[in-house]
């Protein structure tokens, strides 16, 4: 179960990054360094998986003679925040009631 946990909650601040900006691997790994420590060979695995449950969509683009993938959140992904926070609540609520 924690696990499971953590792994979603990996997948919404990968999610919560790109609702800022699209973004390519290294730089949301650099962004997420503010907020939580991931190496870019977790990150990927990550994308993955959001691309392929389509909450994610890729595209590429020249840099410096180079493609460089891009990463941009999709409707799906968006709803999957949404449905998080909605979640989140109700954990907050729990945890307000345990610490009174």
């Amino acid at each position: 179960m924690k696990q499971q946990v953590k792994k979603g909650v990996l997948e919404i601040f990968v999610l919560a990054i790109l609702m800022k900006e699209d973004s390519y691997g290294y730089k949301i790994v650099s962004d997420l360094a503010d907020y939580i420590e991931m190496s870019e060979s977790t990150l990927y695995p990550i994308l993955r998986r959001l691309e392929k449950q389509e909450e994610l969509k890729t595209y590429n683009e020249l840099y410096q003679g180079r493609n460089r993938k891009y990463y941009q959140i999709t409707t799906k992904g968006k709803k999957h925040i949404t449905e998080f926070m909605d979640e989140w609540e109700d954990i907050r609520k729990i945890y307000d009631i345990l610490l009174k």
